[in-house]
């Protein structure tokens, strides 16, 4: 089996599919280069990637176009996600494949047939909402869990108050290595890829939903 993850980033998206097919190959396409990369990392343009994406080359592929303008954020990749998002769902549609487009919470309008996973369904201690637009399958959220957020994983690791989360007392993380943990990814300790980063066990759950259709 082989695996396309568009947008790559350090690989939070691609070591869950690792989790759930362990002897997949997994190939990563960003526009900048990420030397923690844990798998087959090709630098390109995700967005028109390298491949022939209509010849059998990949049986899944997963995208997670920048979230920045849905985020307030800069955005890396001058463009607009909404449209990063459209490309992404083509790019899957046309390979015939069943894919994932992955963003945050405010990007829902541009999203279809989606699900909503949180840190607190998978026992992290941080909330980190992110949608999952389902492509050629379907599956179902696991049940919401209430918890208790640790820290935020995203701005600078400084402990400060949150306080526009709209959750009283949420703090940002403080040490990367607090980050690591609230994510669960001790690959990298570049701070700007932990702050964009997918949990591992968001995708890892997505895979397992796969079993008998790969």
């Amino acid at each position: 089996m082989r695996i396309l993850d568009l947008f790559c980033g350090a690989g939070g998206a691609s070591m869950g599919y690792h989790r759930a097919f362990p002897d997949a190959d997994i190939v990563g396409v960003d526009n900048v280069p990420q030397p923690d990369y844990p798998f087959t990392f090709i630098q390109g343009d995700a967005t028109d990637p390298p491949f022939d994406l209509t010849a059998g080359h990949f049986d899944f592929i997963h995208a997670s176009p920048p979230c920045q303008s849905y985020s307030n954020m800069s955005n890396r990749w001058g463009s607009d996600a909404e449209e990063l998002i459209g490309r992404s769902r083509f790019l899957i549609q046309c390979a015939g494949v069943p894919g994932v487009i992955e963003n945050v919470t405010g990007a829902k309008a541009s999203m279809e047939n989606y699900i909503m996973l949180t840190g607190y369904q998978f026992g992290l201690a941080t909330w980190r909402p992110r949608l999952f637009e389902l492509i050629g399958f379907w599956a179902l959220a696991p049940a919401t869990v209430r918890g208790v957020s640790e820290a935020g994983v995203y701005g600078k690791p400084d402990g400060r108050r949150l306080w526009g989360s709209g959750r009283s007392g949420l703090r940002a993380w403080s040490s990367i290595e607090q980050g690591q943990r609230l994510l669960d990814i001790d690959w990298t300790d570049d701070p700007h890829q932990l702050k964009e980063a997918i949990p591992p066990a968001y995708t890892e759950y997505i895979g397992n939903q796969l079993t008998g259709l790969l």
